[in-house]
């Protein structure tokens, strides 16, 4: 797999002009657009094209700069720096073309702990289908006009899981959409069956994972870990651990299920903050075509 920060040096061939050798050579270059942005040395193979007297190919070489840039969209998780090679982008891509049409326009739900990315891998997931993303916490402030936190604080959290369920049900009677729900939004039966009308995916990141975002970015926005003591991390942790214990027979209702840790142990990373959005959009896909062909028996052409 290219590792973005590596430079590389891919091949290009041109025909140059032999009459313009020694004065001020020229020549057609045809470079990728996605190697037009950023910086890289390319090195490019020329071969001076025999008129007259001049019988012999003479070889040269010259470099100039070029760049790649990550799949288009493709944000980056909080926890992590890094671009998403070529290769991810591409086949995120492909799969995508593949599976959209046995989707049949149907919604996908992101669920999953606080912190697990639903957010950033349901605009990925959503650019790549050519479907629209919401979050349904962030439709639930909008209704109430105020924050989550705000909603738990003056109308108790009872209220905002009503308006939850409300926000599902709106959403079950729509078509391609992909939807971040809230991280608890899998404790009330109803919500599953509102989320049924769609495909649902867990996002299942290991707590420790969980508790380093979360405290990278405060917890100010979470209601459900302002009752904890201690550091932002260990506060975190210990909520997360609490929160996972109550939701994880719930969360495994779901259709599909992306482990980051499996994951990680297939691309050979030691932590899961090196994974990118776009190996992870990967996964849910491929997690979302086994559901379909044990769904249905579909025969997806050659794969």
């Amino acid at each position: 797999m290219m590792d973005a920060k590596l430079a590389q040096r891919p091949q290009f061939s041109a025909w140059i002009d032999s009459e313009k050798v020694g004065r001020k050579s020229s020549c057609t270059l045809r470079v990728p657009q996605k190697l037009r942005e950023g910086r890289c040395r390319v090195l490019i193979s020329g071969h001076l094209e025999p008129t007259g007297s001049f019988n012999r190919h003479k070889s040269i070489s010259l470099e100039v700069p070029c760049s790649y840039r990550e799949f288009p969209g493709a944000p980056r998780l909080q926890s992590g720096s890094f671009n998403s090679p070529f290769d991810e982008a591409l086949i995120l891509k492909n799969k995508s073309q593949e599976i959209e049409p046995f989707l049949s326009g149907r919604c996908i739900y992101l669920v999953g702990m606080m912190g697990s990315g639903k957010t950033t891998i349901g605009k990925v997931l959503s650019q790549v289908l050519s479907y629209n993303f919401c979050d349904s916490d962030s439709l639930v402030e909008e209704d109430v006009g105020t924050s989550v936190a705000e909603i738990f604080k003056l109308y108790g959290e009872g209220f905002f899981r009503e308006k939850e369920t409300e926000m599902l049900r709106r959403l079950s009677r729509m078509h391609r959409m992909v939807v971040s729900t809230g991280g608890g939004a899998v404790i009330r039966p109803v919500n599953w069956r509102h989320m049924q009308q769609g495909i649902s995916v867990w996002l299942d990141v290991p707590l420790e994972a969980l508790a380093r975002r979360i405290a990278a970015v405060g917890t100010h926005s979470r209601p459900l870990l302002h009752d904890e003591s201690g550091d932002a991390y260990t506060k975190a942790l210990t909520r997360l651990s609490n929160l996972l214990e109550e939701r994880s027979e719930s969360y495994a209702y779901a259709n599909a299920r992306v482990s980051l840790e499996e994951i990680a142990a297939k691309l050979g990373y030691r932590d899961v903050s090196h994974i990118s959005p776009t190996a992870i959009a990967i996964e849910a896909l491929e997690q979302i075509e086994g559901f379909l062909k044990e769904e249905d028996g579909m025969a997806f052409g050659t794969l």
